[in-house]
């Protein structure tokens, strides 16, 4: 498998803030709490997948209703692919490539991106380090998604140390990250 990772791309942000309205529409009859981009896309400056990772993030007692509507709209429901509190979904095409997920307000995995993010965003050494890393990785012709998202660990658990997570979360997403 080859892993394509290219430099960041401001059509990103633009082809976010155009599917965010697009998921709003769609999710109307649904309260959204908020509509985030998060993963590497979401970070100015970033080597990335040029894939959109995108958080609904709703009360608990509107993911159905949440799953209901994305349905209606062609999206394809997954399950929570063994992440709970999660629900992913594969899009109905890929103008752009994305991963949207339907997930649970407050719980670790959504804070677990927004620090990731927003310490990326806020810390350009980080960030620079992040993407040698991933190209690094990428440039190996052999590299295999496991390899990847393992050889990206320590970087991360760095980038996690800096963000504003609790000792106990920062702990609790190491042994997530690192259970076997």
């Amino acid at each position: 498998m080859n892993i394509e990772v290219v430099p960041y791309s401001s059509d990103w942000a633009k082809q976010f803030r155009v599917l965010s309205d697009d998921l709003r529409s769609w999710l109307e009859c649904v309260p959204v709490v908020a509509i985030e981009h998060v993963g590497s896309t979401a970070v100015r400056g970033l080597f990335a997948k040029p894939i959109l990772d995108v958080d609904v993030i709703v009360r608990r007692e509107w993911v159905g209703a949440a799953i209901t509507a994305l349905s209606a709209a062609d999206y394809t429901h997954q399950g929570d692919l063994g992440v709970i509190d999660r629900e992913a979904f594969l899009a109905p095409d890929r103008n752009p490539a994305r991963h949207v997920y339907v997930c649970v307000e407050n719980t670790l995995h959504v804070r677990n991106h927004l620090a990731v993010r927003n310490t990326l965003r806020q810390d350009p050494e980080l960030r620079d380090r992040y993407a040698e890393v991933k190209r690094q990785l990428a440039s190996d012709v052999e590299m295999d998604m496991a390899r990847y998202v393992a050889g990206k660990s320590a970087v991360l658990q760095d980038v996690l140390a800096a963000s504003d997570l609790t000792a106990e979360e920062k702990q609790q997403i190491f042994e997530l990250n690192n259970r076997t």
